[in-house]
């Protein structure tokens, strides 16, 4: 069951680290557009908050990231389960305030990692 939870916990790391990418370098070029239905102008305007953004996904990347790679098992667990959380709370703050799609596309991996690495 272990090795599930980690799947999971790689995925939505790897989610982070799209997020990321998209906010930090793609959010004025197609992609990004598309992505987060903006304009050009509007993107262009939100760019330096959005890049912000990118960066704090990527330290919730770099924090699970963290937690798959620690060596010893329960303070990787410990680690993992903050930074779910984390990702849970700003899916769920984010849905909210921005777009209910933010909660299946964040809040909902990160939720299923977290109860399935409970579960392990």
């Amino acid at each position: 069951m272990i090795w599930i939870a980690n799947v999971l916990v790689t995925l939505v790391a790897a989610l982070h680290v799209y997020f990321l990418v998209l906010e930090m370098f793609l959010w004025t070029k197609p992609l990004g557009l598309k992505t987060f239905h903006n304009t050009p102008e509007k993107a262009a305007d939100s760019s330096v908050l959005a890049a912000n953004q990118g960066l704090y996904n990527g330290f919730l990347a770099a924090g699970l990231l963290w937690g798959l790679l620690h060596g010893n098992p329960g303070f990787s667990f410990q680690i993992k389960t903050f930074f779910l959380l984390c990702v849970i709370v700003a899916g769920v703050y984010g849905a909210a305030t921005v777009s209910r799609r933010i909660l299946y596309i964040q809040a909902a991996p990160a939720a299923l990692a977290l109860i399935l690495l409970w579960l392990a």
